[in-house]
């Protein structure tokens, strides 16, 4: 009862919907571009053979910014707190977002693209921030399947509307055939679309999200009084039409859990000390073994997924080729594409995005808990390599039908591989952390290692995929990233699963009762310890998962 109660909580939560929110204008935007970005560089004045290594290389700029300045984001988050450092990158994001739609040269587009990267490290502080707010390793796969299935709804959304409103000027005669603007800024709307929903996402973390970082979460936040006086009317509505759901049910944003679901809040052993007087945690205590395992992998797995993402709509948009005895030479020489419009290539990602979601919900959870973390990720390492390998021979199916149904069936397989792929290894980088207190830092580098890989890879893919379709090779750059996953999954089988947060293996309740020396109290709660790594009682039922957890005894395993 415990634990069903304990899954309504993290779905429920106003916290997880406020984050959520937060969070959606990101995948929503950065998805946005896939459609028309062959387009727009080509609109450049560049050759169709050119345009899958600059569209690589202005992803590379993008994933390079980030990476650089990703532990820098951790580290601000960990000083000034987790939501005025959401809030930023978020404003910053808006902004040049609009400033990219109206690019008009390729220095101009990229150069905004690496500011775009450089201002939002918001990706490894929204996972710290779902990591804080859930460290009990049978809720995890649910919790951080949370900020992906965002990821999948914004990629329903972004393609269709950046395909959809590219080019209004074309598109859309009747309402914009005498706009001067969208004329010369061909591409600027679906960007000034997605600043409506950055704007959106800006005042919801402004007035209702809750700060996470122990030490600033008591402090006064002047965004949620002001919250709180606008939603003030229809709580007071709320509480009279349901005066005793209200009087069990009171809101996280208040900083309140929820009342039959987790204990009362106790004070914690020892008081919780200023920011200030914190210690940066060390670059010993962020780069264990594990943690430099997991990074590795998080760093090879963004390398090759998002690279493949990248050439994709390229191949989309590259023009069908006749397959004569001249051209090609199968198995491996033969070339083209669908020759698709951004306004189709957006269709198909939207479908592809519906696939992610459907399976981020309703199919990794379960399927998470029932074969465990470790293994449903070492099943996803294996999948990759064959996805690539296959994917550039959708095209020589003859009929129309055919090359769709087998480029749905390719992305379908990598949707599953990817969905399920990036929750896991969150899941097992967060528990490879000694303590909450490295979480912000420890992200920061996820992103910032991640951030090469997502650089390098895309550039590579997109240079291997111009350099072979020249010489009648389009396989070249998928058996690229078919060899980067296949080195990837090595270091895979190094890797071991921890309980959350507590690096020991899950304990009997005799054996739980014995260790109240070495931090833990006597009711099983953790108390803080001299290191900093302060926790309270209020998170005893979070940090005391038992082996009895279907799907995880299979895969716990205690540091050696």
């Amino acid at each position: 009862m415990v634990q069903h109660a304990s899954f309504i909580f993290i779905l429920d939560s106003d916290a997880n919907e406020i984050t959520a929110v937060a969070r959606f204008a990101e995948p929503l935007a950065l998805t946005s571009v896939f459609p028309y970005l062959p387009e727009m560089i080509r609109s450049f004045g560049i050759e169709q053979n050119d345009v899958a290594k600059w569209a690589g290389i202005t992803s590379a700029v993008f994933s390079l910014s980030q990476s650089v300045t990703a532990v820098p984001w951790g580290r601000a988050s960990d000083r000034f707190g987790r939501k005025p450092t959401i809030i930023v990158g978020l404003i910053s994001t808006m902004f040049f977002f609009c400033v990219w739609g109206i690019s008009t040269s390729l220095p101009m587009a990229i150069t905004v693209r690496a500011i775009l990267g450089s201002g939002n490290g918001n990706v490894g502080i929204i996972r710290t921030m779902v990591a804080e707010m859930v460290p009990e390793k049978e809720l995890q796969p649910r919790a951080f399947s949370i900020m992906p299935l965002i990821w999948s709804v914004g990629s329903i959304f972004g393609p269709a509307f950046g395909g959809f409103f590219a080019r209004p000027a074309d598109r859309f005669p009747t309402v914009f055939g005498d706009s001067w603007f969208f004329k010369a800024y061909p591409f600027a709307l679906p960007n000034f679309i997605a600043a409506v929903f950055f704007f959106i996402s800006v005042t919801t973390a402004t007035l209702f999200l809750k700060e996470t970082l122990e030490s600033k979460r008591h402090k006064p936040d002047w965004g949620l009084l002001m919250g709180e006086r606008i939603t003030r009317s229809f709580r007071r509505s709320h509480s009279h039409h349901h005066h005793h759901a209200g009087a069990r049910r009171t809101s996280f944003v208040d900083g309140e859990a929820t009342a039959p679901l987790v204990p009362h809040k106790t004070p914690p052993t020892h008081p919780v000390e200023d920011n200030k007087t914190l210690e940066a945690p060390s670059m010993r205590e962020v780069f264990t073994a594990q943690t430099s395992i997991n990074l590795l992998c998080y760093t090879f797995l963004a390398l090759h997924s998002v690279a493949f993402d990248q050439v994709l709509p390229v191949f989309l948009n590259y023009p069908k080729q006749e397959h004569t005895p001249e051209n090609t030479n199968l198995p491996f020489q033969f070339s083209g594409g669908f020759g698709l419009d951004s306004g189709r290539i957006g269709t198909i990602f939207t479908i592809y995005g519906i696939t992610c979601g459907v399976i981020q919900f309703f199919v990794f959870p379960p399927l998470c808990n029932y074969f465990g973390v470790l293994r449903c990720f070492r099943a996803c390492a294996f999948t990759f390599p064959i996805v690539y390998i296959l994917a550039p021979y959708v095209v020589l199916f003859e009929s129309t039908a055919g090359r769709y149904t087998a480029l749905l069936i390719v992305m379908f397989v990598k949707a599953c591989a990817v969905i399920i792929g990036f929750p896991c290894m969150t899941i097992l980088l967060t528990n490879s952390a000694s303590s909450l207190r490295i979480l912000g830092t420890l992200n920061g580098f996820a992103t910032m290692f991640s951030g090469f890989g997502r650089a390098f890879g895309p550039a590579v893919a997109g240079a291997a995929f111009s350099w072979g379709v020249a010489r009648g090779y389009v396989i070249t750059a998928y058996w690229f990233l078919a060899l980067t996953a296949i080195i990837g999954a090595i270091p895979i089988y190094m890797l071991v699963d921890y309980d959350a947060l507590t690096q020991t293996p899950d304990i009997s309740d005799d054996e739980e009762e014995s260790v109240s020396d070495e931090g833990y109290a006597s009711d099983g709660s953790v108390v803080a310890s001299g290191s900093g790594n302060v926790t309270s009682n209020e998170t005893a039922p979070l940090l005391s998962a038992k082996n009895g957890v279907p799907g995880y005894d299979s895969v716990s395993t205690s540091r050696s």
